[in-house]
């Protein structure tokens, strides 16, 4: 397998394996201890513990997250991710109570994979949308917060 696969075999694995299953104990090895995030969480500190903190507390928030893989790419250490989150919001989110509502989100990351560890990552999303459908913004015009 060439590392490009290497690298998106890592990206998928940690979608399905550990993302997806709130199985924190496989980021270990998988994510690099100096981790840096590029599309930070106010208050989260870099490195695997602040990697560990944003995907709990959005577990926290959305506890059914199930996160797809719609397209992959990768050249040399880059993976480019286009993905769809789908989940109810059953938890306090960024000190949003808890709506009961449905979502599904889309959006894109950049990962960087270096020798098999998760190094960096840059992350878009469409936050805008997430806040309609969970009725904290009103709606776009001529349009409603379903999705």
């Amino acid at each position: 397998m060439s590392k490009t696969e290497e690298n998106k075999a890592l990206i998928r694995y940690y979608v399905e394996e550990v993302f997806n299953k709130a199985d924190w104990s496989k980021l270990e090895g998988l994510v690099a201890p100096g981790y840096i995030n590029h599309s930070p969480v106010p208050g989260a500190p870099q490195g695997i513990e602040g990697f560990r903190q944003v995907v709990e507390s959005l577990h926290a928030g959305f506890p059914d997250v199930q996160n797809t893989i719609d397209d992959i790419f990768a050249e040399g250490e880059l993976v480019l991710t286009r993905w769809t989150a789908r989940s109810t919001h059953t938890g306090t989110f960024m000190g949003i109570p808890p709506t009961g509502r449905k979502v599904t989100v889309s959006g894109l990351s950049i990962d960087r994979v270096v020798d098999g560890e998760w190094v960096e990552g840059w992350a878009e999303f469409d936050q805008l949308g997430l806040l309609r459908q969970l009725g904290v913004l009103p709606p776009a015009p001529g349009g409603s917060n379903d999705n």
